[in-house]
């Protein structure tokens, strides 16, 4: 596929990023199989990169990684890209101050989104990465799976997040009923770290409720506390 007028130099630096945050998806335990995928992209450009679809990931490398537009069309790549390119380029599209999408099976989230049943905050481990309850999207209706399942399921998470005035900033993560949950962030490391925070999430909230079946959330004055010293104005955990 002939090259055209983009800035192939950071493509090739954002490829190798996607790549190594599809291993992150290993190391971390967040994936079995082929199972799940990450893709980051250049807003500059209007593109971005993507797992290809079925690659094992002992066998992934930046030069196998698919590059599309954000109409899910290949730009550059020998392989098909994710199945899942669409949902991806649609939460582009509708959540434009991210830089990274990813999507898991892990196996926690994944049993919250095939309940279909949100997470609250139960603590100050989920309130340092979600500012509240991770929501479930809707189950997608036949027409809408029969039609475009994968645009549908990013228009889908989009709705939610419209209806319920939810900043995908504030809250960088959703459960796709019956299917499995998406998180996003400012880079697609960003991304990855928020999947791992929301299965560590997920299995801590149902351990909660095990010993605690009415525990119903921490206070607001926590939440708060502990979301904006991270993430706030005013925010000094971590360095500059």
């Amino acid at each position: 596929m002939p090259r055209i007028a983009f800035d192939w130099g950071m493509l090739e630096e954002l490829r190798e990023e996607v790549c190594k945050a599809n291993l992150l998806l290993v190391s971390e335990g967040l994936v079995r199989l082929t199972w799940g995928n990450v893709s980051g992209i250049d807003r500059d450009s209007g593109l971005f990169v993507i797992k290809p679809s079925g690659v094992a990931y002992d066998k992934l490398t930046p030069e196998s990684l698919v590059v599309v537009d954000l109409e899910g069309r290949v730009v550059e790549g020998d392989f098909r890209p994710s199945s899942d390119t669409a949902t991806h380029a649609v939460l582009y599209r509708e959540f434009e101050k991210i830089g990274g999408v990813t999507h898991t099976h892990s196996v926690h989230a994944t049993m919250f989104s095939q309940a279909g049943v949100e997470l609250p905050c139960q603590g100050t481990t989920h309130a340092d990465h979600f500012y509240g309850t991770v929501p479930v999207v809707r189950e997608l209706t036949p027409e809408e799976v029969a039609e475009a399942y994968e645009e549908n399921t990013g228009l889908a998470i989009a709705e939610t997040f419209r209806e319920k005035g939810i900043d995908p900033l504030e809250m960088p993560a959703c459960f796709q009923k019956f299917h499995a949950p998406f998180t996003w962030g400012k880079s697609a490391t960003d991304s990855v770290t928020n999947s791992v925070a929301l299965e560590v999430c997920a299995e801590m909230g149902l351990g909660t409720w095990r010993l605690q079946a009415e525990a119903n959330g921490i206070p607001d004055y926590i939440l708060d506390k502990h979301y904006l010293r991270k993430h706030g104005a005013g925010a000094y955990y971590g360095q500059k």
